[in-house]
């Protein structure tokens, strides 16, 4: 089962005003994206994890104790990792629903606090990598950051929320600014109707 590039829900230039240029995009999404795509399908091809998902050859192929992890794994992940990105942000700007922002409130103490929380992950995060909101194993809201492709379906925790903290995603329009870079993620991009679909999901 050969995994296929999604279009963007939106148009390359749709987060232009909100801080994510038409080129940030179209180098991310049409170059970058697509070459995690194409490596991926050559690496499975004729192998075990060729009519597995996308999350059974994660869990298959993750491996904790390895320094750099396999082709095949990092390629998945990180066409896993940018399928959430791209639904996760949005040009509408919508408020954060009341569940959701009820839940935050619950486990961070503030919508604050989270994004403090959320912001420092993704800035401490050495070298490339991702910071997430995630419902963990026990049911709780938890912050966490993960280096370069790993992501939470390795632990069996659900995304919320992910940030993509490799400079290919800042660069262009932040240049060496990461906390820039997260702050207006956290402020201008994200689609928080589709983080509470998730969290209601979960």
């Amino acid at each position: 089962m050969a995994f296929e590039l999604p279009a963007l829900p939106y148009a390359h230039d749709a987060l232009a005003d909100l801080g994510m240029s038409k080129e940030t995009l179209e180098f991310h999404h049409d170059i970058h994206h697509k070459a995690y795509v194409d490596n991926g399908n050559k690496l499975i091809d004729g192998t075990e994890w060729a009519d597995k998902s996308l999350e059974e050859i994660i869990k298959g192929t993750y491996n904790a104790d390895a320094v750099a992890q396999n082709g095949i794994f990092n390629n998945a992940s990180q066409h896993w990792n940018h399928m959430q990105f791209w639904e996760m942000m949005g040009p509408k700007g919508d408020a954060m629903p009341s569940e959701l922002e009820a839940r935050i409130v619950d486990a961070f103490g503030s919508v604050d606090k989270f994004k403090e929380d959320f912001s420092a992950a993704g800035a401490g995060q050495f070298g490339s990598g991702w910071a997430w909101l995630v419902v963990d194993t026990d049911g709780t809201l938890k912050v966490t950051k993960t280096e370069n492709g790993v992501n939470p379906v390795c632990f069996g925790q659900t995304a919320l929320l992910g940030c993509d903290v490799w400079e290919h995603s800042y660069y262009i329009d932040f240049r060496n600014k990461r906390p820039a870079y997260l702050t207006n993620f956290l402020e201008k991009l994200v689609n928080w109707e589709n983080v509470a679909e998730r969290l209601s999901k979960a």
